[in-house]
């Protein structure tokens, strides 16, 4: 049942979900969503070691079912609906070595199939469905350096294609899908940081390269709006001018816009409330949310705040009710799935911030 929320005007759009928690605690797991169902697939254990679960949780009856197995244990996988099968791509063993394998579950007929693998082995890839296509990007390959692949999958086929190779190789990065043009933002080198913002356009199969975010942040978050890309808080490593500073973790707001081109870096009164990093961002009820997520505290934050576009100021949004960060996120419509994660350790809560739709 959603919880309460606070009463008052600026927050009474948006509510929590609370949802029966997963039969399996884990983090770095991967979601995907179709017709009513969240899938959560693999991920990590509470001994660290990649799993093979596959629970599904019907949203209207918020009943959950063991599903058959993943073929292959993997956690860091990524994961696409298309149609009436969920795509499982790539991701870490337990010898925590990156995976080439595609598997696909047919939810009509309750099957695992194996497809056709990856070409090079990849973890933290970014994957995209277009028009029943689907686009991989990036990753960490076996040697653990980060990878400039692009490759489009056709199921019919079942074969990959490569296309032109990304600008900045990178890892974990931030994917959207808008119009013909797939964009990537941040992402990860190792343990640098990326800051490069480039997009793919898929009618002519090109790369064009924006001006990078701003500021150089390590779990920092990324979403989008109508036209707007924002790039949120994060861990600010020391810099060249001054090394002796330790990481801090930034409440840091900036914003691109798509019609000007350029980065906004607001000033102080739009920076976020809370200082936070490693949390879920999204778009939603016309706000952009940071959910949770490391702060200064000693725990796991659970607060929430959303950015109003068109006051241009953050407000306070109801609380998270079970604090976390490294969680995995999923929005669907009118709701921001948080999934997972770490608490104390590898937690099992699925929890969703929606939209109050007008009685």
């Amino acid at each position: 049942m959603p919880v309460s929320i606070m009463a008052s005007s600026a927050i009474t759009s948006l509510y929590w979900e609370v949802f029966p928690p997963m039969p399996t605690c884990r983090v770095y797991c991967t979601p995907a969503y179709q017709d009513g169902r969240l899938y959560v697939i693999g991920g990590c254990s509470k001994v660290g070691l990649p799993l093979d679960t596959v629970e599904v949780l019907d949203v209207v009856s918020q009943m959950w079912t063991v599903l058959p197995p993943l073929p292959t244990a993997r956690a860091g996988a990524a994961a696409v609906a298309v149609g009436k099968q969920v795509f499982v791509i790539g991701g870490m063993n337990s010898e925590q070595c990156p995976l080439p394998s595609v598997e696909i579950y047919n939810t009509d007929e309750g099957k695992w199939e194996k497809k056709a693998p990856l070409c090079q082995p990849s973890m933290g890839i970014s994957a995209i469905d277009k028009e029943g296509k689907i686009y991989a990007l990036g990753g960490m390959g076996a040697d653990t350096s980060p990878q400039a692949l692009v490759r489009v999958y056709e199921p019919a086929k079942d074969t990959w294609q490569q296309l032109p190779s990304m600008p900045t190789p990178r890892y974990g990065a931030s994917t959207f899908l808008r119009g013909n043009k797939i964009y990537v933002l941040g992402g990860r080198q190792g343990k640098l940081p990326v800051t490069a913002f480039e997009a793919l356009d898929l009618e002519v199969n090109s790369w064009t390269r924006y001006p990078s975010i701003p500021s150089r942040r390590a779990f920092a978050s990324c979403t989008m709006t109508e036209n707007l890309f924002f790039s949120l808080g994060g861990l600010q490593q020391p810099g060249p001018h001054n090394f002796y500073s330790r990481p801090h973790f930034v409440n840091t707001v900036e914003i691109f816009d798509t019609e000007q081109g350029i980065w906004n870096k607001p000033g102080r009164s739009t920076r976020m409330k809370e200082k936070r990093a490693d949390f879920v961002t999204g778009y939603l009820g016309g706000k952009v949310v940071a959910v949770g997520g490391l702060g200064n505290q000693p725990s796991p934050l659970n607060s929430v705040e959303g950015f109003n576009l068109v006051k241009k100021k953050w407000e306070i949004l109801p609380s998270m009710p079970t604090g976390r960060c490294s969680c995995s996120s999923l929005q669907t419509g009118n709701l921001l799935f948080v999934i997972g994660g770490v608490a104390q350790g590898p937690s099992s809560a699925v929890e969703a911030l929606c939209v109050l739709e007008d009685v």
